[in-house]
């Protein structure tokens, strides 16, 4: 295997990535899981780079880093957890057994992934570059798919007058 430096940052990324999602879980604060999600959000936008998805990667910062983490750091902030006894966890052999599950789990998938696709994928098509730019997205999303397109800000839009309306009637 050649190492570049392309090599190099997708290991990088993609051990970040899952140190912050294991750290993220683990913690016991809501603040700094919240922090370790940012981080997780960050690191799986730089593996969209490394994958010429440009779009996908600049909407994983402005959606998920911007828009859903502010709610969450709201909603963190509006629930003020005080009282730290409620979250005391006690093992049980339900949670061991899970645990180690899971482990097996992620054993047989790493050794299955690695045994799949090993020497199969030499080198990138041409056209894969530009499979994630906005022009390609954007063209893609008013030809071929502009029906489910059309749907879908229909569902959105009768959602939100529906939101409106049962807050409309709360307040009355």
């Amino acid at each position: 295997m050649e190492f570049k430096l392309e090599t190099f940052l997708f290991f990088f990324l993609a051990v970040s990535s899952i140190i912050s999602a294991i750290m993220m879980i683990t913690r016991k604060s809501p603040i700094s899981s919240a922090l370790f999600l940012i981080l997780n959000f960050f690191t799986v936008s730089g593996l969209y780079l490394l994958l010429k998805a440009q779009f996908i990667a600049v909407i994983q910062v402005l959606v998920y880093m911007g828009a859903i983490m502010v709610l969450f750091l709201f909603v963190i902030m509006l629930l003020n957890l005080q009282d730290k006894s409620k979250f005391k966890e006690k093992y049980s052999y339900k949670k061991i057994t899970s645990l180690l599950l899971s482990i097996l789990l992620f054993c047989i998938l790493s050794f299955t992934l690695y045994f799949g696709f090993t020497g199969k994928f030499k080198a990138m098509s041409d056209a894969a570059g530009d499979l994630g730019k906005a022009e390609t997205l954007g063209a893609e999303l008013f030809t071929a798919f502009s029906f489910p397109f059309e749907l879908a800000s229909f569902l959105l839009l009768a959602a939100i007058v529906g939101a409106v309306v049962l807050a409309k009637k709360k307040f009355n």
